[in-house]
């Protein structure tokens, strides 16, 4: 996930995606599901706590070798280790992508998805921190395994590659591989903790433009200049800052602008991420930033060309009953998010989660460890990450997923709404 704000310190002493979205559930948001049963719990908490060391381990190997996007064939054969000794049952490569998996147990008529990240950032290596979504991911995994028969659920582990940049989860959905799946659930490392963690739409664009070399000094005339292109265009996005819309942000960078100071440039390239609150500001600030880019080519007499690099991010919807459970869990562990108030003040950049819980009841909430000051997407935020805070926050994010999804799966009422849910949603795709 894009870089997050400043914070307190963390609270602790496609087409087959398209009909029937999910616009939200039938609970209120104050609907808590029951309390999960106590024996079921105290079965998962200790399949979590004998792992502990395993998950810690896998978390810190993770880390210790960071893979970019669609790159993480080590990643992903350190995180299904684990889930294949438990004998879940393993399918990778799945979805066409060579670092997607999926890693099942049990026979239950409810699904519970359980999402696992794994990819690391140029330069900077893990500093999302996706080694601590992978090891989470597992120990949920691994915890829910303990009590799959006794809750009637089937237990999917879900390895989604690529989330920095390239969207797994957006083509694994497209592609059918959450068909089944009534609920899907993760947790993000953060600065502190935070619940119902909102995120913004997303589009992720290249735009290159094409002019004509020249000698700079000899024949400057006979040169269209793909720099200035870039230069007007950069501009003109700073001038549109002023006039955007709330929760409507751009930023980039100039990945090509020439060979050598006497040349003139005869090709640019420009990277921008543009997000917004919902995918319709998007849309609007797609169109308005478009602009922008054709005047760089109209000021200069370039061309250009504007190329979408991943699939467009959806902002984060949660299902309001799955984030009581969780909030309820965390509480009782002893954890102090921030308040549900204070949550819609705080977006923390984009993920591709978003596009699963427009169409899945699902969570992604954010969970604190002691980085110091530092945010997500810095280099002291990564070596926060394999710290002794952030090794607890494995173990209880593990725990509070397991814990929710108990809950849930045996509540009645919450059960049957995920269930017709999904049941409607493999209709559709019929």
């Amino acid at each position: 996930m894009p870089r997050s704000v400043a914070s307190p310190t963390p609270g602790r002493d496609s087409n087959r995606t398209v009909g029937s979205e999910y616009s939200g559930p039938a609970a209120a948001p104050g609907d808590t599901p029951a309390p999960p049963d106590p024996a079921l719990v105290t079965a998962a908490d200790t399949a979590v706590a004998a792992a502990a060391d395993e998950l810690i381990a896998l978390s810190h190997d993770i880390h210790a070798e960071p893979e970019l996007a669609f790159e993480e064939v080590r990643s992903v054969a350190k995180t299904l280790a684990p889930l294949r000794r438990r004998g879940f049952e393993i399918e990778c490569p799945v979805a066409g992508l060579d670092t997607a998996f999926t890693a099942t147990y049990g026979s239950g008529e409810l699904m519970v998805g359980i999402c696992a990240e794994y990819d690391a950032l140029p330069e900077i290596g893990h500093a999302c921190g996706h080694n601590i979504i992978a090891a989470a991911a597992v120990g949920a995994g691994l915890g829910l395994a303990e009590v799959a028969d006794a809750c009637g659920i089937t237990v999917r582990v879900f390895g989604t590659p690529a989330e920095e940049s390239g969207g797994g989860k957006v083509l694994m959905l497209e592609r059918g591989v959450f068909d089944g799946a009534a609920m899907a659930m993760m947790v993000h490392p953060g600065p502190y903790d935070i619940v119902g963690a909102r995120s913004l739409a997303l589009a992720d664009l290249s735009i290159v433009f094409h002019g004509r070399e020249a000698h700079a000094s000899a024949a400057p005339e006979q040169g269209r200049n793909a720099g200035d292109a870039v230069t007007v265009a950069q501009v003109a996005l700073g001038l549109l800052r002023q006039h955007l819309n709330p929760g409507q942000q751009l930023h980039g960078i100039v990945k090509t602008g020439g060979a050598a100071p006497n040349i003139v440039p005869g090709h640019a390239e420009l990277l921008y991420y543009l997000r917004a609150v919902d995918s319709a500001s998007l849309d609007d600030l797609v169109r308005r930033a478009s602009a922008c880019f054709e005047a760089g080519a109209l000021a200069t007499g370039c061309t250009h060309e504007v190329r979408t690099l991943a699939p467009t991010y959806a902002e984060l919807t949660p299902d309001p009953a799955l984030l009581c459970a969780y909030r309820e869990q965390i509480v009782g562990m002893g954890r102090v998010p921030l308040a549900p108030d204070l949550e819609a003040a705080r977006p923390l950049g984009s993920t591709d989660m978003g596009n699963l819980t427009h169409v899945i009841p699902g969570i992604h909430p954010v969970i604190g460890i002691d980085a110091g000051g530092a945010v997500t997407h810095q280099p002291e935020f990564a070596a926060a990450c394999v710290t002794p805070s952030a090794d607890v926050a494995i173990t209880d994010g593990a725990t509070a997923l397991a814990r929710t999804a108990i809950g849930v799966a045996g509540d009645q009422s919450h059960r049957n709404r995920l269930l017709e849910r999904s049941s409607r949603r493999q209709e559709d795709i019929r």
